[in-house]
């Protein structure tokens, strides 16, 4: 008996993976390409140290209040329309960037480009509601992964173009790359007919809005204002205020930004503090790995890189990441997501022991950092998998959303923690006070054992139901989660 052949698939249908990962690399890349910036934009703009950090701290926070507010936008108007509108939003960012010297446009630009923070989460959500079964653990891996990829490709990318070029010549390149991914969803990605029909929570989201401002600017300002001062005091107590304000009335919405009742479920909620644990723990290897190698010689451990050497230093991991998201795909689904968690969160910890041994020689610098980004793959891969097992189809882009403002939280915390730490071992070189190597195995000791706190909270999560916990009823184009 003959085996029909396979319908071929169309080839906007086999470019989706790959148009919606080269978002997230994208979006990854658009983070990290001003750091290279950072110690010339005084002089190239006039303005403060302090001032030119907001390009920073702007970023940071449009992008914390709007990934879970575009995530329920997609939700509820259609999943690529807001993606394409978030990735047309950092174009945007970047044109301006490109155009001006102004530090004030400057940093209003990078508040825009903090939209492309909700690429990831919608993207996942809508492999979720495109991609058969079979296929979409390997690809939902593969989207977490880039966060990653594209923070190891920004900054020798940014480096490059900044040492032989104009500096607004890498925000035409990224205002480019930025339109080649809004033509891409625009080609390559169907409108998922998944919906979650109702009003806009407005109130939720300006609640939502300002608690996390106020929170995320007193942790990553604390350290330039000093943590007992006035403004960072009152930041943190008119977050804890709004914050619980807000709370109280999510539940009572009829329609909430957050469903808050989703998140009190210990599988989602603990897959959120996971990811928050995680995040810290990630961050803190990009953070310490790139200042130690550039330390001066004269400290007897630092390399003397440069920026350019740096990001060549960092570019390993970025691949490894991109090798080893089948890998966990194949523990998801062979043990569950679960596993896979708690497994990454063990091998970052892995990692930074190594760092601890051996923080001297390039090489051991390099495996101990690979070692780190073999386990946040694992970890990162596993996340959203967790999430679109334990929520409905409906609400899987605004919870991913809420999963990666955990992880952007955890890594605001992760940068306010590794500079107090390095602040307080310092010692001169030069008449200039430099972190110590103490202080630097200090902040490795404090990642590993917050990662290994992640481990233990995700081998907490109950119920994984990707070894079998919840049926599936599947059709030709959604699955439906009985249980969630």
């Amino acid at each position: 008996m003959d085996v029909p052949a396979p319908i071929p698939r169309p080839l906007r249908d086999r470019l989706t993976v790959p148009v919606l990962a080269y978002g997230g690399i994208l979006m990854a890349v658009m983070q990290t390409v001003v750091v290279p910036l950072l110690p010339d934009l005084p002089r190239l703009t006039g303005a403060s140290p302090g001032t030119v950090s907001w390009m920073v701290t702007a970023t940071l926070l449009s992008g914390a209040v709007l990934t879970p507010v575009l995530g329920r936008a997609g939700d509820m108007y259609g999943k690529r329309r807001v993606l394409m509108a978030a990735l047309a939003l950092m174009t945007a960012g970047s044109v301006l960037c490109a155009l001006s010297s102004d530090i004030r446009v400057l940093i209003a630009a990078r508040a825009l480009s903090g939209a492309a923070s909700a690429v990831v989460p919608l993207s996942i959500s809508i492999l979720r509601d495109e991609l058969p079964p079979e296929r979409r653990g390997s690809a939902v891996a593969l989207m977490s992964s880039t966060v990653g990829i594209g923070a190891a490709l920004g900054l020798p990318l940014a480096a490059v173009i900044v040492q032989y070029a104009n500096w607004h010549v890498m925000f035409w390149v990224t205002a480019v790359l930025g339109a080649v991914g809004v033509a891409g969803v625009w080609w390559a990605v169907r409108e998922s007919p998944v919906r979650e029909p109702g009003r806009f929570d407005v109130p939720g989201t300006l609640g939502l809005a300002t608690g996390l401002v106020c929170l995320l600017l007193g942790v990553s300002q604390g350290g330039q204002w000093g943590w007992g001062s006035a403004r960072i005091v009152g930041l943190f107590a008119a977050a804890g205020v709004v914050l619980a304000l807000w709370w109280w009335q999510q539940l009572r919405a009829e329609r909430p930004l957050v469903d808050l009742r989703l998140v009190s479920r210990p599988r989602v909620g603990l897959s959120h503090v996971a990811a928050l644990l995680t995040g810290f723990a990630f961050y803190a290897n990009s953070l310490v790995t790139a200042q130690l190698v550039q330390a001066p010689e004269a400290t007897g451990y630092g390399l003397g890189l440069s920026i350019v050497q740096t990001g060549l230093v960092l570019l390993p991991s970025g691949f490894i990441m991109l090798l080893f998201s089948p890998l966990s795909a194949r523990i998801s689904a062979a043990r569950g997501p679960r596993v896979t968690l708690a497994l990454g969160a063990a091998v970052i910890a892995a990692g930074y022991a190594v760092r601890i041994a051996d923080s001297r020689d390039l090489w051991m610098i390099m495996v101990g950092a690979a070692i780190v980004g073999t386990g946040t793959t694992l970890a990162y891969s596993a996340l959203p998998t967790l999430i679109l097992h334990a929520v409905p189809a409906g609400q899987t882009a605004s919870a991913n959303g809420v999963n990666v403002l955990m992880r952007t939280i955890g890594q605001a915390v992760s940068s306010a923690a590794v500079a107090a730490v390095l602040v307080r071992h310092t010692s001169p070189v030069g008449g200039l006070p430099v972190p110590t190597l103490h202080g630097y195995l200090l902040a490795f000791g404090i990642a590993g054992a917050i990662a290994l706190a992640a481990s233990a909270v995700a081998l907490s999560i109950p119920g994984d139901p990707g070894t079998g916990g919840t049926r599936r009823a599947r059709g030709p184009r959604k699955e439906v989660l009985e249980g969630a």
